[in-house]
């Protein structure tokens, strides 16, 4: 998901944290799938730096609730959906290539609930066989061929359509598309589900709560127009996003961020 144009934030995608700073540091290119892998992945991202003759960076991120197979030293990995802040220590020169499955598509993949996968990750040829490992070191060496090779890994190991992942896709899209929708019954009832289905929807595909995304998808808005905005009103923006007050958003975004919304738009 892009980020509203801004001079003084540029397009690394939203959730990534203090992207001024990221921006001097590191270039983020998002690749195209094939079409037949699109059905199950959103976008490549290639990630480079080089930090050669600077300290070591840390890059925070609000994840989104999406899997990802990354390509990286000294293996490529499965992430579940982390529920947490997650840091990438960065040092010296490098890249490495992230598939972004989209919500709820992993699930085909992994024959198993992906909640088993949230806040932790596995080597991925347990998923995709030894290919991987050779995958990951030509990316390593060539990340020109990047999205080539990847769509070379996952087209073979397609696996048929799946309409509860389909409509767990819908569910994420309906919370995303609307940062002021706040409460899971109120998801539930829109998308038809009982409260108690929709709940067993995200464990067995999302790998999060419908709460956990609904709460990320406003904390996503909030670091968005913190970090964009000079004369952020937070209680307006607490308002809009449908907290009970100032005190709750700022409690909310400390806790996922680490510190308070102001001290964050002032570290613009």
């Amino acid at each position: 998901m892009a980020m509203h144009p801004s001079d003084t934030a540029p397009d690394l995608g939203r959730g990534v944290l203090h992207p001024a700073r990221a921006a001097e540091l590191i270039t983020v290119d998002r690749l195209a799938p094939d079409p037949e892998v699109a059905r199950f992945v959103e976008y490549y991202w290639l990630v480079r730096w080089d930090l050669r003759g600077r300290p070591p960076y840390e890059q925070k991120v609000l994840a989104h609730p999406n899997v990802h197979l990354v390509f990286e030293a000294p293996r490529a990995r499965v992430y579940g959906v982390d529920r947490s802040l997650f840091v990438r220590r960065l040092e010296g020169a490098g890249h490495v290539l992230g598939v972004r499955f989209r919500p709820g598509a992993f699930r085909p993949f992994a024959g198993h609930p992906v909640s088993g996968l949230a806040d932790r990750s596995v080597p991925a040829a347990e998923y995709f066989g030894p290919e991987a490992d050779r995958v990951n070191a030509e990316i390593l060496r060539a990340p020109g061929s990047s999205a080539a090779l990847a769509d070379a890994l996952l087209r073979p190991r397609l696996p048929a359509p799946d309409p509860l992942a389909a409509e767990a896709a819908a569910a994420v899209d309906r919370i995303t598309g609307r940062p002021d929708l706040c409460r899971v019954d109120e998801l539930a009832a829109e998308l038809g589900l009982t409260v108690r289905r929709l709940q067993r929807l995200f464990a067995e595909y999302v790998g999060a709560s419908p709460k956990w995304v609904l709460r990320r998808a406003r904390l996503h808005e909030a670091a968005e127009r913190a970090g964009t905005d000079g004369g952020l009103d937070l209680a307006a923006l607490a308002a809009e996003l449908g907290y009970a007050d100032q005190a709750h958003l700022t409690r909310d975004f400390t806790a996922a961020v680490g510190v308070p919304p102001a001290r964050y738009a002032g570290a613009r």
